[in-house]
């Protein structure tokens, strides 16, 4: 990850419910109401939703929590066999343009998708945020403090776009940029 990046991810982007387990989700789930679309990122965040049998219509996850390992009940946990599953390579500290293609085609499905990230799902929650319709929620893990709520309105959309721009920028490949960027351009109006 880019040293000088490492601050923008101790922002936290929506509502802070803080805890852990299945008391924090129950906290959290009279504030869903009927979103749009429901997304969750990361493993343990995604697995409290299905155990309370709250089922996200995008899920990503990469097996790992805290830069290690996740527990078994977690892995298992977190494979539902309602949803189709795409396998995405993305590196730490990256967004790559594979997965803005997995974001886009699981949002845009009609099925509930689990995008499963070889490598780290750390910055999922970005491209989410930023392709979810309106009136959608994104949820994600913020480790050793709780589950952050995110509806997606225009001006969360803009607050995004203008953090992924420092990030993307940092990127090495500037075609790659360009790709995403015209990627993620084209969810502005959504």
């Amino acid at each position: 990850m880019y040293e000088e990046l490492r601050p923008l991810f101790n922002k936290i982007f929506g509502v802070l419910y803080t805890g852990n387990g299945d008391d924090t989700i129950r906290e959290l789930s009279s504030d869903l109401e009927s979103p749009t679309k429901l997304i969750s990122v990361g493993d343990v965040t995604t697995f409290h939703l299905l155990n309370l049998n709250i089922i996200p219509d995008v899920l990503i996850v990469d097996d790992r929590t805290k830069r290690g390992p996740a527990s078994d009940r977690v892995v298992v946990g977190t494979k539902h066999k309602g949803f189709t599953e795409i396998f995405v390579d993305n590196p730490a500290g990256v967004i790559t343009e594979d997965l803005i293609d997995a974001v886009d085609n699981a949002i845009s499905s009609d099925e509930n998708v689990r995008i499963f990230v070889r490598g780290e799902e750390d910055l999922a929650a970005l491209p989410a945020i930023l392709m979810a319709p309106q009136g959608s929620v994104v949820l994600y893990g913020q480790p050793d403090q709780g589950v952050v709520l995110v509806k997606i309105t225009q001006s969360k959309k803009e607050e995004i776009r203008d953090l992924l721009s420092k990030i993307i920028g940092a990127q090495d490949n500037k075609e790659e940029l360009r790709t995403i960027w015209r990627k993620l351009d084209g969810h502005q109006n959504h």
